[in-house]
C-alpha cells in the first residue's frame, strides 16, 4: 500500500519485485504488486507477545480493508535465529486458530536462513522461502483459492520453484539476498 516504508520494508518490497516477481516464485505476486494491494509493515519481534498482537491487528486490518490482499509482516529486530523463528511461527499459527481466523487467513513463512526439513542448509531450493528479514506473510484464503482455481497445475508450483532456484544457483541467490539487505 502507498505509505512511507521503513528501510526493512523497502528492502522487502524490493525483494518482492526483484526476486519473487522477477523469478516468478509466486505466480500470483505480480498482479498484487502491480495493483499495490500488498501491505508492508515492520514489527519488533524481540518480545513475542507484542509481535503476536500486531499480527492479530493486521488480521483485523485485513478484515476491514478489502483493497489489501495480503500483508508482509517484517519481524525485526528479533527472530534472527531460524529455530527461534520456527517456534514463533508455531505460536503464531496456533493464535490464528484461537482467534477464529483459521480458514480466513493463512501464514506463509520466510526467513533469511530458511531451511526445509531434510534439506542441506546450502541447498538452493531453500531460497524459495528465504527473504531479507524474518517475516510472516498473511494471505487471504479466499483470494488464494480464487488464484489457484484459475491456475493450471498449481501443485507443480513448489517443484518448479525449486528447479528455478537450482538453476540460478546458491552463490547467485546469496548475492541477490545480501544486496537486498544492503550487505
Amino acid at each position: 500500500m502507498s505509505e512511507p516504508l521503513t528501510p526493512a520494508c523497502a528492502a522487502t518490497r524490493a525483494w518482492v519485485e526483484g526476486f519473487v516477481v522477477a523469478h516468478n516464485v509466486c505466480p500470483f505476486a505480480r498482479r498484487e504488486f502491480v495493483s499495490d494491494s500488498i501491505r508492508f509493515v515492520e514489527v519488533a519481534a524481540n518480545e513475542w507477545e507484542p509481535a503476536l498482537e500486531a499480527m492479530i491487528e493486521e488480521c483485523r486490518r485485513l478484515d476491514l480493508t478489502p483493497e489489501i490482499e495480503t500483508t508482509l509482516i517484517v519481524l525485526r529486530p528479533g527472530l534472527e535465529d531460524f529455530d527461534d523463528y520456527l517456534d514463533f511461527l508455531a505460536v503464531a499459527e496456533a493464535l490464528l486458530v484461537e482467534q477464529g481466523y483459521e480458514g480466513t487467513y493463512q501464514l506463509a513463512s520466510f526467513h533469511p536462513d530458511y531451511c526445509f526439513e531434510g534439506a542441506a542448509e546450502d541447498d538452493p531450493g531453500n531460497f524459495t522461502n528465504r527473504s531479507p528479514w524474518p517475516m510472516l506473510h498473511l494471505l487471504r484464503e479466499a483470494g488464494l483459492e480464487r488464484a489457484l482455481a484459475n491456475y493450471p497445475d498449481p501443485e507443480a508450483i513448489p517443484e518448479r520453484n525449486i528447479e528455478t532456484m537450482h538453476r540460478l544457483g546458491g552463490e547467485r541467490l546469496d548475492a541477490e539476498l545480501a544486496a537486498l539487505r544492503g550487505q
